[in-house]
């Protein structure tokens, strides 16, 4: 511990020109008396480290001092390709070796290119959480992704409806998805996804037998080298927007109806039957397109078209249509 903590004082000094006490113990997690006592070992092991006394003064090196002790251990180059979601990084408890791991390249970096990190976080942030959300970490989210990155196979009690069920699952990656965690697994050979939040119990084994895929080290699992998170994920989000639609609306859209259609409800459905619509009967003398639009339900439908006011036009079923006539005489008895 205190080895490590020794190169990443060094690899602080060698990144800026200089560094105050208190910013030291800030960075490193000690207090203040514990970074002089690492600055003078330092000084016996021959690092020239120099110390300004004074209001301004801290901690720098001298001699165009460089350190070889660069190289990254595979956790910090692995959680380095994760930089970018800083919020990821902490919720799978990864933020330490992504900061090793960010330092250590800088030390690489020649002088002039130490900023550059720096510049490209004060430019680009990824925010993954959706809008009025309080984002809320899962508990067992560390343990998981301890198992993705290991490919160890877990044991979970996972929270299906009102039934608590156990899987034995092989963890391929995590997703997150608009501020909600998934798991990409394999049971019983297939592919699945899990709300990681919906776990109660998770266990990583120690070791063991598998008779499926033979011995395994540490109860690791064989990857299939075939399987992509983005093309799995990508395929899974499609159906499962598809598998949402189960029913239909016949809805007739002014020309501002067209354009906020796919505002209202689901953008790709609506994309979809406008193209189909316009491929198709096309606009009527006055302008206005009729779709056929998939909807999860009717009443899912009625709360998303009732944005569109009177732009759009709901034509069947004959329940939703008298549904939303009921509701615009009662608005236009509100403004009578």
């Amino acid at each position: 511990m205190r080895a490590a903590r020794l190169i990443k004082m060094v690899l602080l000094l060698q990144a800026r020109p200089s560094m105050t006490g208190p910013e030291l113990a800030q960075e490193l997690e000690v207090s203040e008396r514990t970074v002089a006592r690492d600055v003078l070992s330092l000084s016996e092991a021959g690092v020239p480290v120099y110390a300004d006394r004074g209001r301004s003064g801290g901690y720098r090196l001298i001699g165009g001092y460089r350190t070889r002790l660069t190289g990254l251990g595979r956790s910090e180059a692995e959680a380095l390709f994760l930089s970018g979601v800083p919020s990821a990084l902490r919720e799978m408890g990864l933020a330490d070796a992504a900061s090793a791991a960010r330092l250590k390249v800088s030390a690489a970096l020649l002088p002039e290119l130490r900023d550059a990190a720096t510049g490209a976080a004060q430019r680009f942030h990824l925010d993954a959480p959706a809008w009025y959300q309080e984002p809320r970490t899962p508990a067992l989210l560390p343990a998981v992704a301890g198992a993705v990155w290991d490919d160890r196979r877990i044991t979970a009690r996972y929270l299906r409806k009102d039934t608590e069920v156990e899987r034995q699952l092989e963890p391929y990656g995590l997703v997150l998805k608009a501020g909600v965690w998934y798991l990409a697994a394999r049971a019983q050979g297939d592919f699945r996804v899990y709300r990681v939040d919906r776990f109660t119990a998770v266990e990583v084994p120690d070791g063991g037998e598998d008779g499926a895929e033979g011995p395994t080290d540490g109860g690791r699992f064989i990857r299939d080298e075939a399987f992509e998170l983005p093309t799995f994920w990508a395929e899974r989000a499609a159906q499962f927007a598809r598998s949402l639609l189960r029913e239909e609306v016949v809805v007739r859209l002014s020309t501002h109806g067209v354009r906020r259609l796919p505002h209202v409800t689901e953008r790709a459905a609506a994309e979809e039957a406008i193209d189909a619509a316009r491929s198709g009967d096309g606009p009527d003398a006055q302008g206005r397109l009729t779709v056929r639009l998939a909807v999860e339900s009717a009443e899912v439908a009625y709360a998303q078209l009732l944005g569109l006011g009177p732009e759009g036009e709901v034509l069947h079923p004959p329940a939703l249509r008298e549904r939303f006539a009921a509701a615009a005489r009662r608005t236009a008895a509100l403004y009578a």
